[in-house]
């Protein structure tokens, strides 16, 4: 007897597991904005970023949910994503990993391994907040160093140069991550690793020195409220 695939057959869809893996879903979603917004150290607005968690936890497992039980569909979804393009920029790696395990959460609920992904989620999420506070212990500190000074044209030649050797004397590391050259002046952002805080100061005093009229400024993300 000539047996034939037909991969137009859906398999039955179960209304209870997909209501209970969104309800898994919600917990884990919360679970994980909540640990975006206590634990990431990115430049961006951690607050609206982390509405974005949920959408996409859900999501998945609604997708995934509906193609798993017809080939055609999944056969489909291929197409469909090679047509979509994304245009949003993800502007910190640490912002990508948070949407990777959101996606791999809403994959596991999708897929109904439920067991797996209860636990493997918040023990992930336990060991990334275990770094954060070790790093929070150290008596090293991480901040952002934004500078803004504002020159006549043509004195911008060579600045650039000339903060790097003013910073380097007081910093363990410094990484440029944004400059801005305007006609009226710089902007500068920098991300800096200090081994004392009080040095701060000194670094300080030292480009107001240097830089007349200069604006500096400091950000520790670690600190700011997240309301």
């Amino acid at each position: 007897m000539e047996q034939k695939l037909d991969m137009f057959n859906q398999a039955p869809l179960s209304l209870t597991a997909l209501l209970i893996n969104l309800g898994a879903g919600v917990v884990l979603s919360l679970l994980l904005r909540w640990h975006f917004k206590h634990f990431s150290s990115t430049l961006s607005n951690r607050d609206e970023f982390s509405q974005v968690c949920p959408f996409i936890l859900l999501t998945t497992i609604l997708i995934i949910t509906v193609v798993k039980s017809s080939l055609a569909l999944s056969l489909g979804l291929v197409g469909a994503l090679s047509i979509v393009r994304f245009r949003t920029p993800i502007k910190e790696p640490e912002e990508l990993a948070y949407l990777f395990i959101a996606i791999a959460m809403g994959l596991g609920l999708g897929a109904d391994q439920r067991i797996p992904t209860l636990v493997a989620g918040p023990v992930i999420l336990a060991v990334m907040a275990a770094f954060k506070w070790t790093r929070r212990e150290s008596k090293k500190k991480n901040l952002y160093l934004s500078l803004d000074w504002k020159s006549k044209p043509g004195e911008t030649e060579g600045l650039l140069k000339q903060f790097n050797q003013v910073i380097g004397g007081h910093v363990l590391v410094s990484d440029l991550r944004r400059m801005d050259i305007r006609d009226e002046g710089l902007e500068a952002t920098y991300f800096i690793d200090v081994e004392n805080p009080d040095n701060l100061s000194n670094l300080m005093d030292d480009l107001q020195k240097e830089f007349s009229g200069i604006g500096v400024t400091f950000i520790d993300q670690n600190q700011m409220p997240s309301v």
